[in-house]
């Protein structure tokens, strides 16, 4: 039975590595990447945006912070 599953996991080694992508090489200069990574760092910045204002808190909730529960409840009729 180890004969068995040793063979097993051979093939599938052997398919995972036909499936295998190999990426292409990166073929810019060291000085085009210094550039790009220089032009990447001025555009983030920790901080650098406000935090965003929403016209409407999430919902569900109330500025208060209590949670909105149906006020309007249907009469039942007995």
């Amino acid at each position: 039975m180890n004969k068995r599953l040793e063979k097993r996991h051979k093939r599938q080694v052997t398919r995972a590595r036909e499936r295998v992508k190999l990426s292409a090489p990166d073929l810019r200069s060291p000085e085009q990447l210094k550039a790009l990574r220089e032009a990447s760092r001025a555009l983030v910045g920790h901080g650098s945006r406000p935090p965003a204002h929403y016209a409407t808190p999430p919902h569900g909730s109330h500025i208060d912070g209590t949670v909105a529960v149906n006020e309007t409840k249907a009469e039942v009729p007995s």
